[in-house]
């Protein structure tokens, strides 16, 4: 499967989950337009490094635009829903501005949502992600939190953390919801107490 690719560090997007994005740049202006005209699908990965252009992680997550708003500049505002995670391939010649790659979905199996996570773990998740959240100085609705479902809670948390692309990239290859939390739970944990505080941004490279 031939899909264009968009390489953005610490942008994750989850199986079922949803990606806000404003798009600004020609090529990436470009891609959009060229996947509104046809299936609307777009695979995130984060870039493993600042070259230009970057090496790619092998492991990414296909999205589909679910809303799409076109500004008079030419600039976009989507939103990509998650459909499942991939496993790239290689990546294909192409003569477009942006970037394309050939994808194995069948390396993932996101068809269904995982189980949900243990009332020990679920409350430590919480626990840890209040005080991650304080030490940061985030203002959160707490009691809004406390009702979302635990995949939409841990997969909401990878997605804001201001971790470093290694940590995120581990929270999004993790096989299953609960090892997704444990990792979670350490990361906040490590950053929270390394020197400099949750602000370091330093979990694993």
């Amino acid at each position: 499967m031939r899909v264009p690719v968009f390489p953005l560090a610490g942008a994750l997007l989850f199986p079922r989950g949803h990606l806000p994005l404003h798009i600004f740049e020609p090529r990436y202006r470009e891609m959009v337009k060229d996947a509104m005209a046809g299936d609307r699908l777009i695979a995130m990965v984060q870039p493993r490094d600042g070259a230009e252009p970057p090496a790619l992680f092998d492991v990414g997550c296909l999205g589909h635009i679910s809303e799409c708003e076109a500004l008079e500049d030419g600039r976009y505002n989507i939103v990509l829903e998650g459909l499942g995670r991939f496993r790239i391939a290689r990546e294909a010649k192409a003569e477009t501005l942006y970037r394309q790659v050939e994808i194995d979905r069948d390396a993932f199996d996101d068809s269904e949502d995982d189980e949900p996570l243990g009332i020990a773990q679920r409350a430590e998740l919480e626990q840890e992600a209040r005080r991650y959240a304080d030490s940061l100085g985030y203002g959160v609705n707490w009691e809004a939190v406390s009702r979302l479902d635990d995949e939409s809670l841990v997969n909401g948390i990878a997605q804001i953390a201001p971790l470093d692309v290694g940590s995120k990239q581990a929270l999004l290859e993790a096989d299953g919801l609960a090892p997704r939390a444990d990792l979670l739970v350490q990361f906040m944990q490590f950053q929270r107490m390394a020197p400099g505080g949750a602000d370091a941004a330093e979990t694993i490279q």
